[in-house]
């Protein structure tokens, strides 16, 4: 929640006039509960829903993550239909099994680091092919999986891909 890339994307999607929501994940810092990494955390995704729901009905929901973050909204998406867009920040393919990103339909960003030892662009297409058609993939070259010294532009990546949705 107080990483630097998940402060920068919600700063991205905030700019950009969406309402954000920063969240630790069960075991994660002081939240309660043990970390699972067996889905569970796609729980603690949808009761973050949940609470934006209730406090601000009728708008339309949105699901980013960054890294393990990513994977969890990768594992959700697909059946969460109150999820009208995701971002997705290096999404660690490397690492993580991530095929349910092949059964994401929402229109979704996927933002990967160049230099990323968990996934990148490249790794991403050679597991899953070409992108469908409702992904736009786009990749910061010469930085890590943390976006070291690209976090600006991390969040410029994210609030033209907000706007572009929402005009």
């Amino acid at each position: 929640m107080h990483n630097t890339v998940a402060f920068r994307v919600a700063k991205g999607l905030r700019s950009a006039g969406i309402a954000t929501l920063r969240f630790n994940f069960r075991g994660t810092g002081a939240s309660e509960g043990e970390h699972d990494g067996k889905g569970l955390e796609e729980e603690d995704a949808r009761a973050a829903l949940d609470f934006l729901a209730l406090r601000h009905p009728g708008l339309p929901l949105w699901a980013a993550g960054f890294s393990f973050g990513a994977r969890t909204v990768c594992g959700l998406a697909p059946r969460e239909p109150r999820i009208v867009r995701a971002v997705f920040v290096a999404l660690p393919v490397s690492v993580f099994e991530c095929e349910p990103i092949t059964r994401v339909e929402q229109p979704s960003l996927l933002l990967f680091a160049g230099n990323d030892d968990f996934g990148t662009r490249t790794i991403f297409v050679e597991r899953f092919g070409v992108p469908r058609p409702n992904f736009e993939v786009e990749e910061i070259p010469a930085t890590d999986h943390y976006f070291r010294h690209k976090t600006p532009e991390l969040e410029e990546h994210v609030r033209a891909w907000a706007h572009r949705q929402l005009t």
